[in-house]
C-alpha cells in the first residue's frame, strides 16, 4: 500500500476534516477573533490531523506488510485465514471470521469435487478394461470373414481400440507420476512396441516404416513414451500423403538421447504450429480429414512434461512433420 493509494482511500475523511477546519476558521473570525489566534489554531489542528493520518497509514502498511508475509509464505494459500495472527480489532476479528467461513466451504467443495473426480477416473479406467474384451473378440471373430469385410471391420476396431486407449491414457494424465515406472530401456523395444500395436493401422494406410539408429538406452517409462509415439503414428496415417514413410531415427546428445520421428504427409500450417498442443485444437487438416479429437498431441505433451522429455515439432506444410523427442540424462531426472 502506498501513501497515494491511502490518502485516495480516506479522500472523503481528509474533505471533511478541511471543511470542519475552514468552518471552525469562519465561526472564530466572525465572533472576533484575533486572525493570528485563528491562524495558530489551525495550524495545530492541521498538525493534529496530520500525525493522525500518518500514524494510521504507518500502522494499516505494517499490518498488511505482515498479512502479505504470511500469504507470501503459504503453499495453499486458501488457508490464510486460518494462519493469520491475532485481529487487531473487532473490525479484523469479525473480518477474518467470515474468511475463515469463506474457506472451510471451499475446502469442502474441492474436497468433494476431488472425490467426484476420483471415482469418475476408476470409474473410466475400469470401463476401459471392460471394453477391452469385446473388442479382443470382436478382433478374433473378423479372422473367419472373408478378407474385404474383415479389413473394413479391422481398420474401425483399431479406430475403437485407439480411442478407448486414449481415453485411459488421458483419464490417468492428471497425475501420471503415480503410475510411472523410470528405468533403463533400449529405445528400439519402445518403437517396436508402438509399431507392432499399430501394425494393422499402418499396413491398411499402406504406410512404410524406416528406421535409423536407435540402438541407445533411455531412461524413461516405455509404456508411456509407447503410448506418445502410437499418437504420433496414428497423427502420421491420418495426415498422409503420396507414398507414405514415417522414419524413426535418434542420436546422441552427450548424454541426452534424442528420437525423431519423421514423415512425409502433408504437413502442418505455420500459423497453427504454435497451438498444435493445445487441449481440442484439431486445426485444419483435422477439420478438412475429420476424425480427429484434438487429443493426441495434447496429451504427448502432457505426458513428455511430465516425464522431462523434451517435445518439439516442426513441420512444412505439402513436404512432412517432424516431432522430436529429447530424453533426459539419469543424472537430470528431478522429479522421479
Amino acid at each position: 500500500m502506498t501513501a497515494g493509494e491511502f490518502i485516495y482511500d480516506r479522500l472523503g475523511r481528509v474533505i471533511l476534516q478541511i471543511a470542519f477546519l475552514l468552518a471552525v476558521a469562519a465561526f472564530l473570525l466572525v465572533t472576533g477573533t484575533q486572525t493570528g489566534v485563528v491562524t495558530i489554531v489551525l495550524l495545530v489542528c492541521l498538525l493534529i490531523f496530520s500525525l493522525e493520518q500518518l500514524t494510521d497509514f504507518w500502522r494499516a502498511k505494517r499490518r498488511l506488510d505482515e498479512l502479505q508475509a504470511i500469504v507470501n509464505g503459504l503453499d495453499k494459500r486458501y488457508l490464510f485465514a486460518e494462519c493469520a495472527p491475532k485481529p487487531q480489532d473487532l473490525y479484523e476479528r469479525k473480518l477474518f471470521e467470515l474468511l475463515r467461513l469463506s474457506g472451510k466451504s471451499m475446502i469442502e467443495a474441492v474436497s468433494d469435487a476431488q472425490a467426484t473426480q476420483k471415482e469418475y477416473r476408476e470409474y473410466i479406467e475400469q470401463w476401459v478394461h471392460e471394453i477391452k474384451t469385446p473388442i479382443t473378440a470382436a478382433k478374433l471373430i473378423c479372422q473367419n470373414i472373408d478378407s474385404d469385410m474383415r479389413r473394413k471391420l479391422s481398420q474401425e476396431l483399431a479406430q475403437i481400440d485407439a480411442h478407448v486407449e486414449r481415453a485411459l491414457f488421458y483419464a490417468r494424465a492428471e497425475n501420471p507420476e503415480k503410475d510411472f515406472i523410470i528405468s533403463k530401456t533400449e529405445l528400439s523395444a519402445i518403437c517396436e512396441g508402438a509399431i507392432q500395436n499399430h501394425k494393422t493401422l499402418l499396413i491398411q494406410n499402406g504406410i512404410r516404416i524406416e528406421t535409423g539408429n536407435l540402438n541407445e538406452n533411455v531412461y524413461t517409462d516405455g509404456k508411456w513414451v509407447a503410448f506418445m509415439l502410437g499418437q504420433l503414428l496414428q497423427n502420421a496415417a491420418r495426415y498422409r500423403g503420396e507414398d507414405p514413410v514415417i522414419t524413426l531415427s535418434s542420436k546422441r546428445l552427450g548424454q541426452q538421447v534424442q528420437l525423431a520421428v519423421q514423415d512425409n504427409g502433408i504437413g502442418i500450417p505455420a500459423y497453427e504450429l504454435p497451438r498444435v498442443f493445445d487441449r481440442g485444437f484439431t486445426g485444419s487438416n483435422g477439420r478438412k480429414r475429420g476424425g480427429s479429437t484434438g487429443m493426441g498431441l495434447y496429451l504427448c505433451k502432457r505426458l513428455a512434461d511430465a516425464l522431462e522429455i523434451g517435445l518439439r515439432i516442426q513441420s512444412t506444410e505439402g513436404t512432412g512433420t517432424c516431432v522430436t523427442l529429447t530424453f533426459p540424462a539419469e543424472v537430470n531426472l528431478t522429479k522421479m
